[in-house]
């Protein structure tokens, strides 16, 4: 029987360690883990996963290992200022009263885009009328380097 390999139109399942890449081809520090009991699990072409990532993983098969090195403009991109917003204090009402114990300076908080898409805010400041909130990805500026291996490889359902 014919092995299948990951391509579009797969799910596939990994388990894989995220460490920041250094400049020398070493790694740094350790930034996301899931083992295999609690594996990553993605359709192929679907836009879920970096595309770099996602390219470097074509024609593995189930039980093969990779290491996959992505550059910060592969990856996340450098910060921008333009991610770095002022809110309205408003928003973050709860029954008319400011959400002072989970709207506190290191937050990262959940949070809808005008399409409907989560995503993530730091809270960098709050202040009398607004808060400051930086929806930088948390591994924008990094290298990245992946270690792991795929543990599934399944049609899409």
């Amino acid at each position: 029987m014919e092995k299948i390999i990951v391509a579009p139109g797969k799910f596939i399942e990994i388990e894989y360690v995220l460490s920041e890449a250094t400049e020398d081809d070493q790694l740094g520090e350790l930034l996301e883990e899931c083992p295999a009991e609690q594996a990553f699990g993605f359709n192929v072409g679907s836009g879920e996963v970096l595309e770099s990532f996602e390219n470097a993983l074509h024609g593995l098969k189930t039980g093969e290992p990779f290491e996959i090195s992505i550059s910060c403009i592969d990856a996340y991109g450098p910060t921008t200022d333009d991610a770095i917003v002022m809110i309205p204090k408003n928003v973050f009402e709860i029954e008319g009263k400011f959400d002072d114990e989970n709207i506190k300076v290191g937050e990262a908080i959940p949070m809808n885009d005008e399409d409907g898409n989560e995503l993530f805010g730091v809270v960098v400041d709050v202040l009398d009328d607004e808060v400051q909130m930086d929806f930088n990805h948390p591994f924008a500026d990094l290298d990245l380097h992946f270690s792991g291996r795929i543990c599934d490889i399944r049609e899409e359902s």
